[in-house]
């Protein structure tokens, strides 16, 4: 039986400097994650993705398309440069997420 073969990208997210992030201040740097990832999780969908893996914080998501990966992690940067001229977030730890899509 020929094996069935499916095009797929992939987005790997992380945090830059979140294990230093986590020794300094522990309990605001998870805040900080929590209302990143409530803000940007409900977008990959809107592009075809879903999270097939997180750990601590990074995730890999996956995209039935190449397009729909690039058009997510523009969106991602753009929410992440809204969040960090905020006001409400200024005064906040802010995370920067970074993002690297991948094709095959």
């Amino acid at each position: 039986m020929p094996a069935t073969r499916r095009l797929a990208a992939i987005l790997a997210a992380d945090v830059a400097g979140y294990s230093r992030l986590m020794g300094e201040d522990e309990a605001g740097t998870a805040r900080a994650l929590r209302d990143h990832r409530i803000a940007a999780d409900p977008l990959f969908a809107q592009h075809g993705g879903w999270i097939f893996k997180t750990t601590g914080d990074e995730a890999l998501i996956k995209f039935g398309s190449a397009v729909g990966a690039v058009e997510y992690a523009l969106t991602l940067q753009e929410l992440n440069a809204e969040r960090r001229l905020s006001a409400k977030h200024r005064a906040a730890r802010a995370v920067d997420v970074r993002i690297a899509p991948r094709g095959g």
